[in-house]
């Protein structure tokens, strides 16, 4: 088996190992209810993390035997796999637009594979890994201060940030390859570097992902990070490591054609995934709207029969109040779920972050005597 066949066999394996790490991830994360760090105790969640720690194994090897642009692109059949599982193990039915992307997304891969040529694995030099690092370093603090200038439109800091942890996680992966090319030779003290870069852009990656999903949704923030990632990592396999498509000019614009038919159906999947699971109904009030009633008469003079008409009129315009149990009974079975996704991971293994549940209404509300 050569080694583009072995790195291709190792990639397809950790997609399906994270796709079910995701899967039961996400099953035990529904039926927490949000309770913050509660799967963890639960033996399940650490068998999801073990497939996902498998998988990232495999993408590593992966790297070290075959080229960046082939095996960073693979990650996202996590995506695709995820669905036939999901309604194998889980009886969850995907609609058509998510199997229409599947369908885009891996068309576009296959064409993207039956492109790639051949090419020897090598590693960067330390000038190399220190222009690579600064100029990464300056692209990620320019988004994130663009970022916050435009905080006061969501959409646009959303995608920003969003832009920025795609190419953090994008070159953590080539970093990840620099590393997986040199362990051939045996890793040495100028490795070291390296290893604490990777583990910052993995960090930073999360982090700004986490910070992207706050004011602008999921929908448009999972796919700009699906297709900026592998996009980066792909560019840099082939302007820094020589990598390169059959067929010369030809191959390389029909490889191009084929990214952009993955990263179309990529876009399908996570939109549709995310807009089936996001809830657009706000939930209903547990107390009703006051009935709109005429102004209160003036206050005659003060005689008897004044204050005796007055208390009357104040009486009927008092709106019954609800009883307060039943009305926390109410919100309390609000469904008020949270979208849950299944992204491709690329190597960096998914925590659950806790995240507001369906028991924050619950001391909303009080009633004023």
């Amino acid at each position: 088996m050569s080694a583009l066949a072995l790195s291709i066999l190792l990639s397809l394996v950790s997609a399906v190992a994270y796709a079910g790490g995701a899967i039961v991830q996400e099953r035990v994360a529904d039926s927490e209810h949000g309770k913050s760090y509660a799967a963890m105790r639960r033996p399940v969640w650490w068998a999801a993390v073990a497939l996902n720690g498998f998988g990232g194994v495999l993408h590593v090897v992966a790297l070290a035997y075959g080229p960046l642009s082939v095996v960073q692109p693979m990650g996202a059949l996590t995506i695709v796999f995820a669905l036939p599982m999901a309604a194998l193990f889980v009886r969850r039915k995907a609609g058509a637009t998510a199997w229409r992307g599947a369908i885009m997304a891996t068309l576009g891969l296959a064409g993207l594979l039956s492109l790639v040529g051949n090419s020897q694995a090598h590693s960067l030099g330390t000038t190399q890994r220190v222009l690579l690092a600064v100029v990464t370093g300056v692209a990620v603090v320019s988004l994130m201060v663009a970022g916050r200038a435009a905080h006061r439109h969501p959409a646009v800091r959303s995608t920003l940030l969003a832009v920025a942890s795609g190419i953090a996680f994008g070159m953590s992966s080539v970093f990840t390859k620099v590393i997986a090319v040199d362990w051939s030779g045996g890793l040495t003290a100028s490795d070291l570097p390296t290893l604490a870069l990777i583990a910052v852009l993995g960090a930073s990656g999360l982090l700004l992902s986490q910070a992207a999903y706050r004011g602008g949704g999921l929908a448009a923030p999972l796919a700009t990070l699906t297709v900026v990632n592998p996009v980066v990592a792909a560019a840099v396999g082939i302007t820094m490591f020589g990598e390169t498509f059959r067929y010369g000019t030809t191959g390389t614009i029909l490889a191009l054609g084929c990214g952009v038919v993955a990263a179309g159906g990529l876009i399908l999947l996570t939109t549709e995934r995310l807009q089936h699971a996001t809830h657009t109904d706000a939930p209903p009030s547990a107390f009703p709207a006051p009935a709109s009633a005429a102004p209160a008469p003036s206050v005659p003079a003060r005689t008897e029969a004044g204050h005796k008409e007055t208390a009357a009129v104040n009486e009927e315009r008092v709106p019954t109040v609800p009883d307060t149990a039943a009305a926390l009974t109410l919100a309390q079975d609000t469904p008020d779920e949270e979208p849950m996704t299944y992204a491709a991971f690329y190597g960096i293994p998914y925590v659950p972050v806790p995240m507001p549940s369906r028991d924050r209404h619950r001391h909303r509300m009080r009633v004023k005597s």
